[in-house]
């Protein structure tokens, strides 16, 4: 694989081909697979999802990729891009209709959106973001004014700031995205998100290039 390879992982929990279709739009070789081989030679990772955190993991674990995965990210320290679900699994634990293990990546719980105060969830629309200041961002050249897409019930609460990328507001401030070394993760769908998306996407390419 080129030094501009992604390599999008297929675990059977869909929306693969809007962030196929996302990533070639910057002339990137790009491959979707769940095939060992592929893993162990890619130059970028990406995770995306939509649906059971359960299942997900179910998934990841009967293809004999969570191994692989933490070798990949944790120890060779691949640039990683989680998307929505994606996001929630890199956590260690989610409490979504029942108690499970993650991927125990990041120092995080997932939990429901709280719906107290009469909000619908899912949470599902366009919402502005607000980045964490860092030097290096998945953010640069995106606007105050940004709108990023989302749909989703539960959300990363994460127990070390220095993991946050960005919050959103949505009854409750909650953590939109992660970014931390190697790692960096979205709740919202930047395949989906228009310019604002396309530039967050090409800004992960550009902060995971080799110096």
């Amino acid at each position: 694989m080129t030094a501009d390879s992604v390599c999008i992982i297929d675990y059977g929990m869909g929306n693969l081909m809007s962030v196929f279709r996302a990533f070639q739009l910057f002339g990137c070789e790009v491959t979707v697979t769940n095939k060992a081989e592929d893993i162990r030679e890619a130059q970028r990772i990406i995770l995306p999802g939509v649906g059971a955190f359960s299942v997900a993991m179910d998934n990841l674990r009967n293809l004999g990729l969570i191994d692989l995965l933490h070798q990949r990210v944790m120890i060779d320290k691949v640039p990683f891009l989680g998307i929505c679900l994606g996001m929630q699994l890199i956590a260690e634990e989610s409490y979504e209709n029942g108690y499970y293990r993650g991927l125990g990546w990041i120092p995080a719980s997932v939990r429901r959106l709280d719906d107290s105060e009469g909000l619908r969830v899912p949470h599902m629309g366009w919402n502005e973001v607000t980045p964490v200041v860092k030097s290096a961002s998945l953010f640069e050249e995106i606007p105050s004014n940004n709108s990023f897409y989302f749909v989703h019930s539960y959300h990363v609460d994460c127990s070390d700031d220095s993991y946050i990328g960005s919050t959103c507001e949505y009854g409750r401030r909650f953590v939109s995205s992660i970014q931390y070394e190697n790692i960096y993760a979205a709740q919202f769908h930047p395949e989906k998100s228009q310019k604002h998306g396309l530039r967050l996407l090409q800004n992960f390419l550009n902060l995971s290039r080799p110096s």
